[in-house]
């Protein structure tokens, strides 16, 4: 028998695990979504956090090619092949690249090309710096199609203080004691990346609370609070957004970033509201739920409840102009983008083949593999970083569109599995 408490909850664990374990190994993985070109705002463009904790290096599980050899997800292909390739500003990815490096260069596959953009100057010379030193390889899906889906994201600035007040009563929250990360270490290494949050109850591990049990007082999130905000909407963005900043009553502003999350999955709200009928499509934006929200109090807790998944967040240090993504390097305004990066490697540069949101003018550029979502999920897959204030957020809230990408690695790159050498 048992009495220590570690003993006990590492018992748990590994009991935990091998049931998962076998659970697992007899679902389907889905395919990733194919999205078809839009004329109006979608549901749940803005739907997206997350999955690591920002500022700390996260490799990326095993590829999808680790599960099935037949299932390439990476295929060569031509410079010319790239659509925009010759017209865009290489040089304006650099920094974004060099951000990266810091991350990535005691890696020796990366090392030598970051040392050499240390010294490249210049639209002309960045451009044959990647051309030189990486090969393009085209994306597509485990079935071989090749497009995909495109959304936005961006940091929000809330109204909030330290210390709830009248006006702002909504909790934003540390991660709970009794939050449980069960980690399957060797035993399921392909289920790494998604391991399962959870907490004890008596002898047994259960699933974490959802949002409305953790709304409703049913967690010990009692004492977790960081931070108090004004408006709940706003609150419930910045967990799908996954970081922000509050603008404080007392002054100053505080920067917070995810910590961890319940473990339950997302659900987009915008698609609820289109099934009940309460939206049409064309208005299920991020901006047509804030309206609904507006004209809808009393609606408003049942719909949120819709969405189990719940983000714990940590406050960040204030410096900085953009918040680090999960390669732990802050992001760069419309030059990042996050990724799954168990068929993407963080860090590597990606070109998108795209049209800016709602028009048909191309979207075609160089982009750095610098965050994961958990709403980010498939191989043609990407969240499009949008930077900050009001002109980043009505971008990334009408932002889903049709995707294909081409990820650039280092030419001495092992790329027969690319995603599990990170």
């Amino acid at each position: 028998m048992m009495n220590d408490p570690a003993q006990k909850i590492q018992y748990c664990r590994t009991a935990a695990a091998l049931v998962l374990m076998v659970i697992t190994s007899a679902c389907e993985t889905p395919k990733p979504p194919v999205a078809k070109p839009m004329s109006a705002p979608p549901p749940g463009a803005v739907q997206t956090q997350p999955a690591a904790t920002p500022g700390a290096v996260v490799p990326p599980a095993a590829s999808v090619e680790a599960q099935d050899e037949s299932a390439r997800t990476l295929t060569p292909a031509p410079w010319s092949e790239l659509p925009g390739w010759q017209q865009d500003n290489h040089a304006e990815a650099l920094p974004a690249l060099l951000a990266g490096c810091r991350a990535l260069t005691k890696q020796a596959v990366w090392h030598d090309v970051c040392e050499t953009a240390l010294s490249i100057k210049g639209r002309d010379a960045a451009k044959l710096f990647f051309e030189n030193h990486f090969t393009p390889y085209r994306v597509t899906s485990a079935d071989g199609a090749t497009e995909g889906l495109i959304t936005g994201y961006y940091e929000p600035t809330l109204r909030g203080s330290r210390k709830p007040s009248a006006r702002n009563r909504h909790p934003v929250y540390g991660v709970p004691d009794d939050l449980l990360v069960v980690d399957l270490g060797d035993l399921a290494p392909e289920l790494k990346s998604t391991a399962p949050r959870a907490r004890l109850e008596g002898r047994r591990v259960v699933p974490y609370y959802d949002r409305s049990q953790i709304e409703s007082g049913r967690a010990p999130v009692h004492g977790k609070e960081i931070a108090w905000v004004e408006d709940v909407v706003e609150l419930f963005f910045l967990q799908i957004q996954g970081s922000g900043r509050i603008a404080l009553d007392e002054g100053g502003t505080m920067r917070v970033g995810f910590a961890e999350h319940n473990g339950h999955p997302y659900r987009s709200i915008g698609r609820v509201l289109i099934e009940r009928g309460e939206l049409p499509l064309e208005r299920a934006s991020m901006q047509g739920i804030k309206a609904w929200a507006r004209d809808n109090p009393a609606k408003l807790t049942d719909l949120l409840n819709q969405n189990p998944r719940f983000v714990f967040f940590r406050e960040l240090p204030g410096n900085g102009a953009s918040p680090p993504g999960a390669l732990g390097v802050p992001l760069t305004p419309q030059r990042s983008i996050a990724v799954d990066a168990r068929y993407v490697p963080l860090g590597a540069p990606v070109h998108i083949a795209s049209n800016w949101p709602n028009t048909d003018k191309p979207l075609q550029r160089l982009m750095l593999a610098q965050d994961t979502g958990g709403a980010i999920r498939g191989a043609v897959r990407a969240d499009f970083f949008w930077g900050s204030g009001d002109d980043a957020a009505r971008e990334a809230g009408r932002m889903k569109q049709t995707l294909r990408m081409w990820v650039l690695l280092p030419s001495n790159y092992p790329v027969q599995n690319p995603a599990q050498k990170q």
